[in-house]
């Protein structure tokens, strides 16, 4: 397979509707399966997807890249996706099949 740049118009291979719709579906049960994951990682997990948005963005004095760009939004858009899910799990009371730690 050629790597060809995304910006230039008419450089992509092109895909059948078939293969660009299961495409798409994949995508979007990877984006749930990702926010199933961030709803329930820890804090200092949140924080390292944070940073690695950051560091996905273009590094000062370097050109910014709209498909660069693009992706360290959409990073940040799955945290904050998955933050209802975080709040409803705070809020459950903990559960045991065994006594619970520190109780």
């Amino acid at each position: 397979m050629v790597n060809r740049d995304l910006d230039e118009p008419g450089t992509e291979d092109a895909l059948s509707d078939t293969e660009l719709e299961r495409f798409r579906i994949r995508v979007v049960a990877f984006e749930n399966i990702v926010i199933a994951l961030l709803a329930t990682a820890s804090a200092r997990q949140i924080a390292l997807v944070r940073k690695m948005a950051a560091h996905v963005s273009p590094r000062p004095g370097f050109m910014q890249h709209r498909v660069t760009v693009h992706a360290a939004v959409e990073v940040l858009s799955l945290v904050e996706r998955a933050e209802p899910f975080r709040s409803r799990r705070a809020k459950r009371p903990r559960v045991c099949a065994v006594p619970c730690e520190g109780t």
